[in-house]
Parts: structure tokens; sequence; C-alpha cells
């Protein structure tokens, strides 16, 4: 359970002490103008980060710090040309077997076990056999289903916390169980399959152990290729007495390599089939709508505007209508 006594960073203001826990990422040795040495570090909890300045630092305190990692930090906060900032007085390493996890990675704030049981609800209505004993083997992959619960959607973007990826899948199986029957056209069980698969690569792309980053792997091959692997591998394990139609798997590899929509953003096919526009139009749908919210949610400024987002190419308006009565 989080620490109820902690100073969060999402509630931090100006001249407050400090003395506890913080993650630090990226920290740098630097000079002042007059030659003095300082260091400049991310510090961050599940709720937010905060810059971080250690005058007068010294070599060996630099040296002591992880790269990544756990920081005892007594210090105080200060406002700085309009943003908050962490003035340190003192720093040193944490064991991580010290450190309650909970209080620095953010979370899904649902319920795991319900989502993945509706998942699997949404998935029995598949009727097509081949897609279903599919369905059915990444389900019954306990290591992978384990990994798909915990993992985040994204590093920085949309469903950045741990649980993001299975509560981004879900959203995108309940719009298809809602969307499809308006286009009865469809391949529905080929959709849903798409939507259930399209980032699975995901669960190997990305490390959730102490911070959320790239694996190598997941900097090698990326999520659409490894998630193309896990569907090939699981076709190669079905019966071989029935063999998975070969026009049936490619449609549903295309999905998963056609989901970001163009080259430019990552994929290496345009969607060629309509069972691939929708996977890739839904996707971008939840994505984009989690994204808005969960920026004019955790913008510090108090201007009606955010800053400027690069993957939506603008700010955002903060201000919410109020909910109908």
């Amino acid at each position: 359970m989080a620490n109820e006594s902690r100073l969060w960073v999402n509630k931090l203001t100006s001249a407050q002490r400090i003395e506890q826990i913080f993650m630090i990422s990226q920290p740098q040795l630097r000079t002042t103008s007059r030659g003095d040495f300082y260091i400049a570090a991310y510090l961050s909890d599940s709720t937010g980060k905060i810059n971080g300045r250690m005058w007068q630092a010294s070599e060996e305190i630099f040296r002591s710090l992880p790269d990544e990692g756990f920081v005892r930090v007594k210090g105080r906060t200060e406002s700085y040309q309009n943003n908050l900032q962490l003035v340190i007085d003192a720093i040193g390493p944490v064991d991580t077997q010290q450190v309650p996890l909970e209080d620095f990675l953010p979370r899904t704030e649902k319920n795991i076990d319900e989502m993945f049981a509706r998942v699997t609800e949404i998935l029995k209505a598949i009727r097509d056999p081949h897609l279903a004993l599919l369905a059915q083997a990444f389900l019954n992959d306990a290591d992978l289903m384990a990994l798909f619960k915990k993992a985040p959607a994204a590093i920085g973007l949309h469903h950045a916390y741990l649980g993001g990826l299975l509560e981004h899948t879900l959203s995108l199986l309940e719009l298809g169980d809602t969307v499809l029957p308006l286009y009865p056209d469809l391949n529905a069980d080929l959709v849903l399959m798409g939507l259930f698969l399209h980032d699975i690569g995901k669960t190997v792309e990305l490390d959730c152990d102490i911070s959320f980053k790239y694996s190598d792997q997941g900097r090698l091959l990326g999520h659409i290729v490894q998630g193309m692997f896990f569907v090939e591998e699981k076709i190669r394990e079905l019966n071989p007495a029935d063999p998975f139609p070969g026009e049936l798997k490619d449609a549903l590899l295309h999905i998963i390599a056609a989901h970001h929509g163009l080259r430019e953003f990552g994929s290496p096919v345009q969607p060629a089939t309509p069972e691939a526009f929708a996977v890739h139009h839904l996707d971008n749908l939840d994505s984009k709508i989690a994204l808005s919210l969960g920026a004019i949610k955790s913008d510090p400024g108090r201007t009606h505007w955010t800053n400027y987002i690069k993957a939506i190419e603008s700010a955002l308006y903060k201000p919410r209508p109020h909910d109908a009565p």
C-alpha cells in the first residue's frame, strides 16, 4: 500500500522542507559559470517528476548516485522561472530492497483481475475455430499473460503505468464489441483478435522493474516485430492435423504490422484491409483520448492551456465542461 505520509510530487508547493526517498534519473554533473560543480537530475515518484539541483556538489557525490535508481534526498522546494524545483542539500543512494515500489511506479486504478476476466469474456465470442484456438493459446500462456497484466502500454504517452497495456487492450475490445455490429461486412473475429494482439509485443519491449524503459530486445526489434513473432510461434504450437489457414494468418499478421497506420509512425506497412483500418483507427482513438485526458490531468501550469504536446502537435485546452446533472 502506498505511503500516506509521503509528500507526493504532484502535491509539492514552493518553500517545503523535504527528507524522503525519490527515484532518480538522468543525473548529470555540470559546472556553473564560475566553474563550481552542481548536479542536475530528475526526481520522481508515482505521481510525477521534478527537477532536482544540488549546488556546491562534488565528483564524489555524483559518482555515488545510480544512473537510475533510488536516493534519499534532504532539501527544499522553490519556484524558479515559474517552475517548481527541488534544491538538494544532501543526497545518497538507497537499496532497492528498502523501497516500496508502489510509491514510484504509476499503476492503473482499475482492478487487474476484473479487466482480464472481461478480456477473456469478449474473446469467447470469436466463432472462427482457428482464431478461437489461437486466442485460447495466448490466454493459456501463464507467463506471457502475467506480463500482459503488468506491462504499461507506453513509457510516456498513453496508459504509461502498470496494467496500462491490459487497460488499453480491454478498452479496444470494448470499442470493437460496440462498433462491429455497425459493420456486418467486417470479419469481426479477425478484428477482435487484432485488437487483442496488436500490442502483445510490448510485454517484452518494455521493462518495468524499477522504471519504465525499453528492453534491449525492445530496442532491437520493437513490439510490432515481436508481436508477429508471438503469433507465428503460437500458430506453430496448434494442432498440426488442422493447419491454420495461410490467408487468415497473413491477415492477422498484417493487422499487427499496420496498426500504427503510417510508415513514419513505425508501421512496416500501411493498412490494406478493412479490418486493419478498423484496428488502427480504434487504437488511435483510445490512445489519443487517454493521452489528452492524462496530459490535462497532470499538467502543473496555471494557465488554461497545457504545454505543447508533440504527439498530437498541439497544446490542449484544460477547462472541462461540467458534467450534466
